[in-house]
């Protein structure tokens, strides 16, 4: 993945991640259910933020794996 793509992807969750965060701290409304759990889209989007941060991280040359010792 490109340096663009990740970046682009890495924008993309934050956003996802920070509307999610809004929707869910929303009061509940009984008459009108929420149709979209907020909460597990919330913890893909921030984990898929984190991945991107490493990938960034690895691109810009910090190995971030295990140690390998060949």
């Amino acid at each position: 993945m490109t340096l663009t793509t990740t970046l682009i992807v890495l924008a993309a969750a934050a956003g996802l991640f920070a509307f999610g965060s809004w929707r869910a701290a929303q009061p509940a409304d009984p008459l009108n259910p929420r149709l979209i759990p907020w909460r597990p889209v919330i913890i893909v989007a921030g984990v898929a933020a984190l991945l991107m941060v490493v990938h960034l991280v690895n691109l810009m040359g910090v190995s971030t794996g295990p140690a390998r010792t060949h």
